[in-house]
């Protein structure tokens, strides 16, 4: 049996400029904070059943990996030629779909298992790149590369992306108190609404890849409003940071029309005539978390956004990435029999699972 944990993150700045259409030509800068909500990944071999079974929202049992529905764990499986005899449950503290990163969570969280049952060692770096590859080139899926990397690194974490599609990875230095300030400062707020954030993307890429002037020069304000946020928080001016992200939300909500919804901007609205200085909403928008910045008055925000029907999550910063908390491999046949699949004619990277 293994047991990854697996964190969820908040981005702070550049979030849409991680996608290939935007970075291929432009490059990308994503600067975003894990949080000390996590995705939990069990992963066993059975020892008398062939079969795998799958247990996230619905529970799937098949006898071949060919037969799971579950993309991402299918495409994982496959990665490590891992055909049948495995189990994987998963357990999430937030709900998917909700602006935090929870599919690229889970994907991380399973590669990092399978890395470890098949007694694989990994980078950190080749663990977010191999996750990558699986979203975004196997699977197609128009999405960016900060959700893996913010899943594998965890941290406060500033993400750099060349034209080639090389992630430098940084991690800015503050002091405890700093990161104190910053912490206390933010706030969430779920909106109790879901959303499928494949299609919220799909318009973005799709402007983007068609040159749409809007899209593509509200991406470029987004990428330097992002690196000005890292600047502010480095130099303590956190208040800087507060209007930053306010001028971000309003180039976001530029980027395509399921961003936001006159329910959204209503209780955006409310918030910053409570006290909010800025604030967006979390992942590709269209609901999910509100994500606030208040520095005084934070009780009169919460009893607006309470009174409004959100609920808060309260959280703190995480810094470290997907981790194996669990490890006892068995040393029967049939961890053999899974270290002679994973040896056969492939070479290995990195992966990671959850509740996606």
């Amino acid at each position: 049996m293994i047991i990854t944990k697996t964190p969820f993150r908040i981005t702070l700045g550049g979030g849409g400029t991680d996608l290939p259409s935007f970075y291929q030509k432009h490059g990308g800068f994503v600067l975003a904070v894990a949080i000390d909500k996590y995705m939990y990944l069990n992963v066993n071999t059975p020892i008398l059943e062939d079969f795998i079974r799958v247990q996230y929202n619905k529970t799937e049992i098949v006898d071949h990996v060919n037969e799971i529905q579950h993309t991402l764990v299918r495409e994982a499986l496959t990665s490590f030629d891992i055909r049948n005899g495995l189990e994987i449950v998963s357990i999430a503290d937030i709900p998917a779909g909700t602006g935090l990163g929870s599919s690229s969570c889970y994907l991380v969280g399973l590669l990092n298992a399978l890395h470890t049952l098949t007694r694989t060692p990994v980078s950190t770096q080749d663990l977010a790149e191999e996750a990558c590859h699986i979203e975004l080139e196997r699977l197609k899926k128009p999405i960016g590369k900060q959700d893996q990397y913010m899943a594998a690194f965890g941290a406060l974490t500033a993400l750099e992306i060349s034209k080639d599609g090389h992630v430098r990875v940084s991690h800015p230095q503050l002091s405890t108190d700093l990161v104190n300030t910053l912490e206390n400062n933010l706030l969430l707020f779920y909106t109790g609404a879901a959303r499928d954030a494949v299609s919220i993307l799909q318009q973005q890429d799709g402007a983007t890849r068609n040159s749409d002037k809007v899209v593509v020069g509200s991406l470029h304000e987004i990428k330097d409003i992002g690196m000005e946020i890292a600047d502010a928080i480095v130099h303590g001016n956190l208040r800087r940071f507060g209007e930053l992200l306010d001028v971000h939300w309003q180039r976001k909500r530029r980027l395509s029309g399921g961003i936001s919804n006159p329910q959204i901007d209503a209780w955006y609205e409310l918030a910053k005539h409570n006290g909010a200085i800025g604030g967006k909403i979390c992942g590709a928008g269209g609901g999910g978390f509100l994500m606030l910045y208040c520095e005084d008055g934070k009780a009169q925000l919460r009893a607006a956004m309470r009174g409004a029907g959100l609920r808060e999550l309260n959280f703190r910063f995480e810094f470290e990435g997907s981790k194996v908390v669990f490890d006892m491999v068995s040393r029967d046949g049939r961890l053999a029999h899974i270290h002679r699949q994973a040896r056969n004619g492939r070479t290995l990277a990195p992966v990671y699972l959850a509740h996606a």
